[in-house]
């Protein structure tokens, strides 16, 4: 019996070199590594510098923040995703308005969020699970069509006129959609470098927008940093080089920077990264054609339009419930195979249950959750490991249909 893991890192030899360079180097936090990494994920995503901090959901919060978000604001949001997606909408306040999946998809039932849409609507955060690019074609037509509702607060709401369309990518950097990196097509984006995820720093993340040409960027970048720094109008790395040490506190905020040693990870990563793609596209595909003739439903990665960051691989049983679901994900770990579930939706979780939420409200979501099993999908696979996955996944199919 083989032992697979669930999604272990990709790290080699260029990702260890780099980081003994900056332990080596005498600096180790936020300073040139991190501000290098910056301008890379800028120019792969084809937007203008992006930010990097300590994660997704700082990034999600450091936006919100800077887009002037608060109280008596209202977030739209999928019911289908991870508390990271909502809980950054109570942290600067607001009110996060939870929309049910559309019959079928994982994908946020998009009239239901159209008609969601009120005078305290700021923000829809569309989730682009599994490294999958939503319906963005769909979200703007939305928000067009609701324009005279929107009642901006601040400068940028002002500048976009219409209710920010801010995408949690966690999942999906390095994707594409009709000739689009994931990063220039929402308004704002925010993406992860978790452990688990394609592309790496151990943990951090890194924000970016479209508005590029259109709003002081300048001012906004040192706004995040700002935020990211307690407030402080100096850095380490300022006061470094400065001829004075001399600095201000401004306002009490936040410590969410990413440090230079997992940036030069993500460098190292970035360097190798369109490969990393190919390669789980190529074990997509093995999957797809392993699969197709089984009682499954299975995700569309890759298109004439569009090719996700294959982030997830996603199986659903149909017509089978949790139970089904979950004895089946036993048996692949009693194999050796390590499985998992995205997600179980936010009103199943306490936090949001004790918030009002319940999942009676949310049947479609709850469909999709019940029989979703989520197979390994790493960069690291190699062919003999990804034959075993299907092979066991096959064993216990059909032992159990």
């Amino acid at each position: 019996m083989r032992n697979i893991p669930f999604s272990p890192p990709d790290i080699g030899k260029d990702e260890i070199k780099a980081v003994i360079e900056v332990l080596e180097s005498g600096w180790i936090t936020t300073g040139p590594k991190t501000k290098l990494l910056e301008k890379k994920i800028g120019e792969y995503c084809h937007t203008g510098q992006a930010v990097c901090l300590s994660s997704q959901t700082s990034c999600a919060e450091m936006t919100l923040r800077v887009l002037g978000v608060g109280p008596q604001d209202e977030v739209i949001l999928p019911a289908y995703t991870y508390t990271a997606t909502a809980s950054v909408v109570y942290h600067v306040g607001a009110k996060p308005v939870m929309i049910d999946c559309k019959p079928g998809t994982f994908e946020m039932d998009y009239d239901k969020m159209e008609a969601a849409i009120n005078e305290h609507t700021k923000v829809i955060i569309p989730v682009d699970l599994a490294g999958i690019v939503c319906d963005y074609d769909r979200i703007y037509e939305a928000v067009r069509n609701q324009r005279d509702k929107f009642r901006p607060k601040g400068k940028i709401q002002e500048l976009i006129g219409r209710v920010v369309i801010m995408s949690d990518a966690a999942h999906a950097f390095g994707a594409r959609w009709h000739g689009k990196m994931c990063g220039e097509i929402a308004d704002f984006t925010n993406f992860s470098f978790h452990a688990v995820k394609n592309m790496t720093t151990a943990e951090g993340g890194a924000a970016v927008h479209r508005l590029r040409g259109r709003i002081d960027e300048e001012k906004m970048y040192k706004q995040y940093m700002l935020w990211s720094l307690h407030g402080q109008t100096k850095d380490a790395l300022a006061k470094n080089n400065a001829a004075s040490w001399e600095y201000d506190v401004v306002s009490t905020q936040y410590k969410c920077n990413m440090p230079d040693v997992l940036a030069a990870i993500g460098l190292a990563q970035l360097d190798r990264y369109e490969d990393i793609l190919v390669r789980r596209h190529e074990l997509i595909k093995h999957y797809d054609e392993s699969f197709r003739e089984l009682d499954v439903q299975l995700l569309n990665h890759a298109g004439e339009n569009h090719r996700s960051s294959g982030h997830l691989y996603f199986v659903r049983f149909l017509g089978k419930d949790s139970d089904f679901r979950n004895e089946f994900y036993n048996r692949m770990a009693e194999n050796g195979v390590m499985c998992n579930v995205h997600f179980k939706p936010l009103p199943m979780l306490s936090a949001y249950k004790n918030k009002g939420f319940d999942i009676k409200d949310y049947p479609y979501a709850y469909n999709m959750y019940k029989n979703q099993l989520t197979l390994p999908m790493n960069s690291t696979l190699s062919d003999d490991d990804a034959q075993y996955v299907i092979d066991t996944f096959k064993k216990v199919y059909d032992s159990m249909i």
